[in-house]
C-alpha cells in the first residue's frame, strides 16, 4: 500500500507537498463546517434527522465510520521502513493517536447504551473524515516527520503530551458518565453530573478538544494542527447545542455551568 501511495504521487516529496495540501483543505473544511453549524446542527444523536438518509444502527455506525481511522494507520505502520517510525517522539506521537482509536473504534462503540440511529449522510461523512485524517496524520508521522534527537524533553512536546493525556481522561471518564445516566430501562435524557460536567454541559467534547490541541502541541506539525482546529469547530458547536438545549429541556438545569470551557463560555 506505501509503494501504492508513492506511485500514485509519483515521488516521495510530491507526496509530502499532497500532505500539506490535505492539512490545508481540512483547515477549509474546518471554516466550511462552521458556517454551516451556524444554521444547523450536525444531524446525529439528539438532532437525527430523517431528510438525512436511512437510518444506521448506532452502534454499528460508531465501528464502521471509526475503523478507517484504526485499520489504515496500522497498515501504513507495519508497512513502512521509513526510519522515522523508530524514533522515540514519532512511537510517542503515534502511540497517543492510537490510544485514542483503540478506544474510539474497537471499544466505545460496543459500549453504548440505547441511542438513536445515526442518518447515513452523517454516517458516511464520519466514515470519509476518519480516512482522510487517518491517512494523513499517520503517514506523516510515520514517514516523513523529522524531529530534533531531544523533543521530547522539549516544553512543546511535555506541555502537548501533559495536555494530550489530560484531554484523554477527561473524554473517556465523561462519556463512561453519560451511559450511566439511565438506569436498565429507563429512557429519555438526564442531567449529567460528576466529573468536568460540574462545570460545562459538553464535557466529552472539552476533554476531546483538549486532547487534540495537545497533540498538535507536541506533533508540532501544520497536520496534527488542522486536526485539532477541525475537532474544535465541529465540538464546540456541538457544546453549545447541547447547552442551549439543556437549559430549554430541563428547568432545573444548573444556570451556573457553562457550555465548554469552565466559569467562561
Amino acid at each position: 500500500m506505501v509503494d501504492i501511495f508513492i506511485e500514485l504521487f509519483g515521488s516521495e516529496a510530491e507526496e509530502q507537498y499532497i500532505l500539506q495540501c490535505m492539512s490545508y483543505i481540512m483547515i477549509l473544511m474546518a471554516v466550511t463546517t462552521f458556517l454551516a453549524l451556524l444554521f444547523e446542527n450536525v444531524p446525529y444523536g439528539r438532532y437525527a434527522t430523517s431528510k438525512y438518509g436511512f437510518p444506521v444502527n448506532v452502534k454499528l455506525a460508531w465501528f464502521v465510520q471509526e475503523l478507517p481511522a484504526f485499520v489504515v494507520p496500522i497498515f501504513l505502520v507495519l508497512k513502512s521502513s521509513a526510519a522515522q517510525v523508530s524514533q522515540t517522539t514519532n512511537r510517542f506521537l503515534i502511540a497517543m493517536y492510537f490510544c485514542h482509536y483503540v478506544h474510539r473504534s474497537l471499544i466505545y462503540p460496543f459500549l453504548i447504551k440505547g441511542g438513536k440511529p445515526t442518518p447515513f449522510f452523517s454516517f458516511a461523512l464520519a466514515f470519509i473524515f476518519c480516512l482522510y485524517n487517518g491517512y494523513l496524520q499517520i503517514r506523516y508521522l510515520s514517514h516523513f516527520a523529522e524531529y530534533p534527537p531531544d523533543w521530547v524533553t522539549h516544553p512543546c512536546f511535555i506541555a502537548g503530551s501533559t495536555l494530550w493525556l489530560l484531554g484523554w481522561l477527561v473524554n473517556i471518564y465523561s462519556d463512561h458518565l453519560l451511559r450511566n445516566l439511565r438506569k436498565a430501562g429507563e429512557t429519555g435524557y438526564k442531567i449529567p453530573v460528576g466529573g468536568m460536567f460540574e462545570y460545562v454541559s459538553g464535557a466529552n467534547f472539552l476533554g476531546e478538544i483538549v486532547e487534540w490541541s495537545g497533540f498538535a502541541l507536541a506533533a508540532h506539525s501544520i497536520h496534527s494542527a488542522a486536526f485539532a482546529i477541525f475537532t474544535l469547530i465541529v465540538l464546540s458547536s456541538r457544546a453549545v447545542a447541547h447547552h442551549k438545549w439543556y437549559l430549554a429541556k430541563f428547568e432545573d438545569y444548573p444556570k451556573s455551568r457553562k457550555a465548554l470551557i469552565p466559569f467562561v463560555f
